[in-house]
């Protein structure tokens, strides 16, 4: 299998999806604007989206790969087929439980979270129907998590890189369509997230099937819990929800801050975060989802050479294109925001508004998605520990940083996304040291050659996309929406041929990144 080619194809798979999202995204803006109400919904799908993040895709995913891959390499395929139904098992009734505990508590929770929401009865109460609307979405993803897991492990990854599409899909009809017959607008956004997490339940059957592994769901967990396979799933489990979502967590934090400073925070923090997560999507989870089940076979294998090869590749390639996406980013912050939000209720002020966050964001887009990278470097080896105790001291040290960004610095919503941004920085730089330390990591020759011809390019990147944007006012080309996407699409693409030419210039050949896995 060529890694190059499959990141390739995984990374056209989470464009689409990050396209749809951005589109998603705009007609959200176009229809709903910055008001109570947006920053209602944004509080409502927060709550059940770190619960997926936390329990499905994020802990669940890290533990159970490696286990599973140890399973398909070393027991048969009985044994194989029976850790997924067991899997499967405990996985679905849990998150049921939690759904159904998070429906009965949902008042409770927004009083927490929502901040200022509980000052504007009606956006408190669209709030509780929507959290309470779209809590069960977590039983939905975690049946697409355990699928992606297992389709990943049979190097099969373009469906669970398509699925998130489906929700977009979903999204956009109901900000086109379904928002016109609702008395209140906003809960079609609500409905669109129900339907798209059965969607996305759909599309998984038929490749689990191809490949002989559609789980069984048993009606009683409890047996399933007698199985060893899934008592070591779950003994990682429980370490890696703080692991691999400190940076969730900590952006849970940030939203109930958002919801204490001025009207339409929570939404330009959301915008913001929208647009970071597209780089951060097309290459960190990628790299993460290609790493980790080769880095799994490579440890069952015991082949320590092929375990640091993989993870220089890695690094390498999240180097060579996150560190341009972090400097065009933010370079073209406003531009961005502009083209892609600006219209209808989306005013003028509130581009600037989420272009902060999000040049804010950009410094630590690099940290992002090094961590991605680098996690599974642990996973695959099973060890939960380390990054459970690193991502503890990244956690502590975040809300420092909120507290001298927001209120010492007067950063506003600002310093909330750079101490996301630094502190997935200082996350990456600690998994680095521990990894060296323990000699499981040993870079190949020629980093520092790597780095100079790379902060060449970016800086001259960088300063042709500062010049070019100085050049417009993104807020007036509102009515010229062509024109304003056009001029934006012609500076990333001057950008991108800046930056690539010059590195080609230096020496840089695409044959250098490619790899097969072994």
């Amino acid at each position: 299998m060529n890694l190059l080619r499959t990141l390739a194809a995984i990374s056209s798979m989470t464009m689409l999806s990050r396209v749809t999202g951005l589109l998603r995204e705009s007609l959200f803006a176009r229809a709903f604007g910055a008001s109570a109400f947006t920053d209602a919904f944004i509080v409502a799908f927060r709550l059940p989206n770190l619960l997926r993040r936390l329990f499905a895709e994020g802990a669940f995913s890290q533990a159970f790969v490696p286990i599973l891959s140890e399973y398909k390499n070393k027991h048969g395929e009985a044994d194989t087929k029976t850790l997924v139904d067991h899997a499967a098992t405990v996985l679905l009734w849990a998150t049921v439980a939690v759904a159904l505990a998070g429906i009965a508590t949902t008042p409770f929770i927004l009083m927490w979270l929502g901040g200022t929401l509980t000052e504007q009865p009606d956006a408190f109460e669209a709030g509780v129907w929507m959290t309470r609307l779209m809590f069960p979405y977590i039983a939905c993803m975690s049946f697409v998590a355990l699928s992606g897991g297992i389709l990943n492990t049979w190097s099969q990854f373009k469906i669970p890189a398509f699925t998130p599409v489906l929700l977009n899909l979903c999204s956009i009809f109901a900000a086109l369509v379904l928002v016109n017959y609702m008395a209140t607008p906003i809960y079609a956004m609500a409905i669109a997230v129900c339907v798209g997490g059965l969607l996305q339940v759909g599309i998984q059957i038929p490749a689990l099937m191809k490949i002989g592994m559609l789980p069984r769901i048993g009606i009683n967990p409890f047996a399933a819990l007698r199985d060893p396979g899934v008592r070591r799933i779950l003994k990682k489990m429980g370490p890696a929800v703080f692991a691999v979502s400190a940076a969730q967590i900590s952006l849970l934090i940030n939203t109930s801050i958002a919801t204490r400073l001025a009207t339409g925070s929570v939404s330009a923090l959301q915008y913001a975060d929208r647009l970071m997560e597209f780089p951060t999507a097309m290459l960190g989870v990628a790299l993460g989802t290609i790493l980790l089940p080769n880095l799994a076979k490579a440890n069952t294998d015991e082949n320590p050479e092929e375990y640091s090869a993989l993870l220089n590749w890695g690094l390498r390639l999240t180097f060579l294109l996150a560190l341009p996406a972090a400097v065009g980013m933010a370079a073209l912050a406003e531009p961005l925001i502009a083209t892609l939000f600006h219209y209808g209720k989306f005013t003028a002020a509130t581009i600037h508004a989420a272009a902060l966050p999000l040049m804010a964001y950009s410094a630590g887009l690099v940290g992002i998605i090094l961590v991605k990278t680098l996690a599974p470097a642990f996973y695959a080896r099973q060890d939960i520990r380390t990054p459970v105790r690193i991502a503890l001291v990244v956690l502590v040290a975040t809300q420092i940083m909120n507290y001298l960004f927001v209120w010492q610095l007067n950063m506003q919503v600002a310093g909330l996304a750079l101490s996301i941004g630094v502190g997935a920085c200082f996350n990456a730089l600690l998994l680095y040291i521990v990894l060296r330390r323990r000699d499981i990591f040993v870079p190949q020759a020629g980093w520092p050659a790597f780095f100079a011809k790379l902060v060449v390019a970016v800086c001259v990147m960088g300063a042709m996309a500062w010049y070019a944007q100085e050049r417009l006012d993104w807020a007036a080309m509102q009515a010229q929406p062509w024109l304003r996407a056009g001029a934006l699409f012609a500076i990333i693409g001057v950008c991108a041929i800046s930056y690539f030419g010059v590195l080609f210039v230096l020496g840089f050949r695409l044959a250098d990144f490619k790899r097969r896995a072994r």
